[in-house]
């Protein structure tokens, strides 16, 4: 009894909040890092597998309700290039169990339904080659979709990130097709993965589980270059819920207005020191006319 008066009231705060966080600014692209797997395994005495196959079914429902409340895009961090130092069984578990999601994900009615373009970012020379055939087959299946675009990184870092642009721009410029004049902001943000498509743009909202509190080399050229909000929330992955990922966004929007306040004010004080500026050159311009006339009289 107790159970469904608490889901009664949990479906009721989501609907509330879902109706509240809509009629706000969204956030054009969401990433998001899933940390959490193993220690919420580990805390209910199972192994990391059940963790991860968890937290992946969690990853499904996200996918699901950014489709509902209309984000564009969204980064996931399955596989950091810190991630090969784990044991080589959870290594291969874990890409065993990437290699089937995407293999369903390639024939999934709901993928094929709302367009759903799939890269997946990051060194694929170090994922196996079984996993990098689901991956082919997944990305090709997706490739002329333009309603969503979800940008998988396996074996990612971001420092790696930014080295092979720039050793990629080095070699245009090597060869003449490009000149050091030409380099800017926006040729290196051209230049990130994935290499042979359009790069990750700019995030506007890092969400982090687990606890901690940073971004551990995940996408750092556009996220701090865009100054997009950020929400660390104390749930390990499989437990994060779509209240969570509501609460996120209302972060975002929070911040959103909390910039154009400061930016109206900074606006309403420049015109203030103008203003002031003004009044006192034309007190300063009446005050020479009198002691210019005072010397006339004299």
């Amino acid at each position: 009894m107790i159970n469904r008066i608490i889901k009664f009231l949990y479906q009721g705060y989501e609907k509330i909040l879902f109706q509240e966080v809509s009629k706000g600014p969204l956030p054009a692209h969401i990433a998001i890092i899933m940390d959490g797997n193993r220690r919420f395994a580990s805390k209910i005495g199972k192994n990391s597998y059940f963790g991860h196959s968890k937290g992946a079914r969690v990853t499904e429902n996200l996918i699901r309700w950014s489709w509902e409340i209309g984000i564009k895009q969204l980064t996931i961090y399955a596989f950091s290039a810190q991630n090969f130092k784990r044991s080589p069984k959870e290594i291969n578990d874990i890409f065993d169990l990437m290699s089937r999601k995407f293999d369903r994900m390639s024939e999934d009615e709901e993928i094929h339904e709302n367009r759903v373009k799939v890269k997946i970012i990051g060194d694929k020379n170090r994922i196996p080659p079984f996993l990098q055939r689901s991956i082919d087959r997944l990305e090709t299946n997706t490739h002329n979709y333009d309603q969503f675009n979800l940008n998988i990184a396996i074996a990612y870092g971001g420092r790696q990130d930014i080295v092979q642009a720039t050793q990629e721009i080095a070699t245009k410029i090597k060869n003449k097709d490009l000149s050091v004049d030409q380099v800017t902001e926006m040729t290196i943000s051209e230049h990130l993965y994935p290499a042979d498509d359009a790069a990750v743009p700019n995030v506007d909202l890092i969400i982090r589980t687990g606890g901690d509190e940073r971004i551990s080399n995940f996408l750092p050229w556009q996220t701090n270059g865009n100054e997009c909000a950020a929400y660390f929330c104390a749930p390990y992955w499989p437990e994060f819920k779509k209240i969570d990922f509501l609460r996120s966004i209302r972060v975002y929007q929070a911040r959103k207005i909390e910039v154009r306040k400061n930016n109206a004010l900074r606006t309403a004080q420049l015109l203030a020191s103008i203003g002031n500026k003004r009044s006192f050159n034309a007190k300063s311009n009446q005050t020479d006319l009198s002691i210019s006339d005072c010397h006339k009289n004299y």
